[in-house]
């Protein structure tokens, strides 16, 4: 396995090599953040670390977490890491770090400073390029809520949508396994066991057939650490363009997990109904997350638009995702649009007879009012709260 500079100065100072590595500790997302930051207002890569001089590289750093002590320790560890890599290429693994072109693109662009430095995978990254959903659940859901996983899994299947998910048994399993069996993609993010996994007659042939990819920010060969299980979740969100939650209590990784989801805005947030009174799932809803519905003949429509990134729209297209939101549940009149969107009447005007032409607005009367509208339920992406 051949890395680059970049990415080796990145495993060295971010990454363990063993499992009971203690020496010295390597630097989390948040501190890798910080020191990359530092870099690029210096204008150098982490490669320098490697080849320039240090005294020159942290003049002027301040850190008392990130001492030059703890990055000069890290740094003297090529050896232990020439192995590594040796041990992780025989048993197939890859590793990408957030210098390398084929990182995951969602995670830079929506966790930015705190997006793991390394990621460990075994698979076809380019699952990831196409339409990704994400279900979880609790590990001990009811069958009713496993069939329900199932479904949903197969249903990405025929719509060519990913699932991805945290691979743990119930709810996750259910749904990566049913999109694998029913010949589509999922995509796995271990908190523990990469090493195994990969190796495991289980994922095998999915993974030779290029329609597995399984995903670890923590040493392949971790065991189970609750913590780990807990920050892997913003992972599995952050990987997806949609989420839905079959079923979560209230405390423990599905539900802090579509809770951190719901205060960061990852992704829109779907819950299963549940006549499960201990089940969080409603809690959920009364967050902000919205009630996923069954289509009248049973079935789950998995099709939806890729949840547009602010950052690659153009001003009528924030407008209409403004205006998505604003008048999907409630008709809006064009005194509220003005008020609400700060925009002068006459580009409002132009824009709401584009949005119309569109098929995206209806027009009402009496008063004059706009509602979006949107075909059955508007897709996983775009929720109803009609009762079901």
């Amino acid at each position: 396995m051949t890395v680059s500079p970049d990415a080796q100065a990145i495993l060295l100072l971010t990454a363990h090599f063993t499992r009971s590595e203690t020496a010295v500790q390597p630097l989390s997302p948040a501190e890798w953040g910080r020191l990359a930051a530092w870099l690029r207002t210096r204008s150098l890569t982490p490669a320098a670390l490697l080849t320039d001089d240090l005294d020159v590289v942290f003049d002027g750093w301040a850190d008392d977490k990130i001492t030059r002590s703890r990055i000069e320790a890290l740094l003297q560890r090529g050896a232990a890491l020439a192995l590594a890599l040796e041990r992780w290429s025989r048993a197939g693994l890859w590793v990408t770090t957030r210098a390398d072109a084929d990182y995951p693109v969602r995670l830079k662009r929506r966790l930015r400073e705190i997006a793991p430095p390394v990621l460990f995978g075994c698979g076809d990254t380019r699952i990831l390029e196409g339409r990704v959903l994400a279900v979880v659940g609790s590990r001990r859901a009811p069958d009713a809520d496993l069939t329900f996983a199932r479904r949903l899994g197969e249903g990405a299947a025929r719509e060519g949508c990913a699932i991805v998910s945290g691979g743990a048994k119930g709810v996750d399993e259910a749904a990566m396994t049913a999109a694998l069996e029913s010949g589509g993609r999922a995509v796995g993010v271990l908190s523990a066991g990469l090493l195994r996994a990969c190796t495991s007659r289980k994922y095998r042939d999915h993974l030779t057939a290029g329609r597995l990819l399984l995903l670890s920010p923590f040493h392949p060969e971790a065991g189970f650490h609750v913590a780990n299980a807990m920050q892997r979740n913003k992972y599995i969100y952050c990987l997806a363009d949609a989420a839905v939650v079959v079923h979560s209590g209230t405390k423990g990784g599905t539900w802090s997990g579509a809770r951190e989801n719901l205060s960061r805005g990852w992704v829109p947030l779907w819950v299963k109904r549940t006549d499960d009174a201990e089940a969080g799932n409603a809690a959920l809803v009364a967050g902000g997350a919205r009630w996923l519905l069954e289509e009248p003949d049973g079935k789950l429509s998995v099709s939806f638009p890729v949840a547009p990134d602010p950052g690659e729209l153009d001003f009528y297209d924030l407008f209409l995702a403004k205006i998505r939101d604003l008048c999907r549940d409630v008709p809006r009149s064009r005194m509220e649009l003005a008020e609400t969107l700060k925009l002068q009447k006459s580009q409002l005007d132009v824009w709401l007879r584009q949005a119309e032409r569109e098929g995206k607005l209806e027009k009402l009367t009496r008063p004059v009012r706009y509602r979006w509208r949107h075909p059955r339920q508007e897709s996983l992406f775009e929720p109803s709260d009609t009762p079901s």
